[in-house]
Parts: structure tokens; sequence; C-alpha cells
């Protein structure tokens, strides 16, 4: 059941998430300064989205007889285009967000990860390009397009919740960001 409501929860913020993003607003960078991480992820899920697109008008050819199942799946074809649209979107309304004042950064990507990284538990923080490898233990990959562009180090670890509310420990963080020297040099002069 605690499966479930995690899952319906998810469902719940990517369409706030397109909603925000179709009146053009931002979700938590209240007090922070954005650093977004879409950017190269767009004509990728544009490309996937005309794809769902194409899908549901052939399913809708290819069952033009059978009335009741043409329903169907025109529901469930319609629903996976949304969520396409709805994934790039919360991507677009949820940047990673450094907070000076309060003392931490957040790694998001999409609506499932939300990781807060105090500052002070920042051992390093350099830009690196790097292909998506296997998970080690104690790393995180939140990768954008197969690869990510900065590395923190952290002193001591904070805890990652997966989207079915697995806990795990990292130590070292991996992610992307459209402008991954300027978030470098940010965290640089808010650590200082």
């Amino acid at each position: 059941m605690r499966v479930a409501r995690r899952l319906v929860a998810h469902e719940v913020r990517l369409l706030v998430s397109l909603a925000l993003w179709m009146v053009r607003r931002t979700q938590g960078v209240d007090g922070g300064r954005a650093f977004g991480y879409a950017r190269g992820q767009g004509a990728m899920m544009a490309g996937v989205g005309f794809v769902c697109a194409v899908e549901t008008v052939a399913m809708s050819v290819l069952l033009r007889e059978w009335p009741a199942a043409h329903a169907v799946f025109l529901v469930l074809d319609a629903y996976g285009v949304v969520v396409v649209m709805a994934r790039h979107a919360s991507s677009v309304v949820r940047p990673h967000l450094l907070d000076a004042q309060g003392g931490s950064l957040r790694i998001r990507r999409y609506a499932h990860v939300d990781l807060r990284v105090p500052l002070e538990r920042i051992a390093s923080a350099r830009r690196e390009l790097r292909m998506t490898r296997e998970r080690a233990d104690g790393e995180l990959d939140v990768e954008v397009g197969s690869q990510t562009t900065v590395t923190l180090e952290l002193t001591e670890p904070v805890t990652h919740v997966t989207l079915l509310g697995r806990r795990r420990d990292v130590r070292v963080v991996r992610f992307h960001a459209d402008d991954a020297d300027g978030l470098v040099r940010a965290l640089g002069q808010a650590r200082v």
C-alpha cells in the first residue's frame, strides 16, 4: 500500500510540474540560486513524445474495428504522451538549487530525485564530465543523457531516498548541470 501511495504521489508531482511549466513557474526555488539541467535532454524528450503520438494514431487505426479496445488504448496512449511531457516539464520547473543562506544544495531530477546536501558536508566539488557507469556502493549518479558534469565528494554520507522509498547512504554524488562551471564556482563561494 505504501508503494502505491508513493507512485500516486509521484504521478501527482509530474502533473503539477506540467501545470507549472505551462504557466512558466518553477517549484521550490525561493531564496536560492537555480541551476538547470534540462537543456541536454529536450531533443530526446521531444523525440520520445513524437514517437508516442505516432503510436497513438497507429493504434487508433489498427483498433478501429474494436471500439472497447480502441477506447482503452486511446486513453493509455494519450496518458503516455502526457507523462512524457510531464517528465520534461518536471526537469524544467525543478532545477538544482543552491541555497547559501540555508546552507544546502538540492540536487533534483524529474519529480523523483530531490537530494539535500548540506554545504558543510561537501569536501570537494569539481566539474567532471563522465559517462554513466555501473552503480557503486556509496555513490549516486543523477545523469542526464547518460552523463554527469559535476562531482561532489562528501565528508560524511547523506541519505538518498529512492522513488519507492528505499534508503541508501552516499558519499559521492555525480550529477548533470547545464552550467557546471558556474555551479562549481557558486558552491566554492557559498562554502567560504
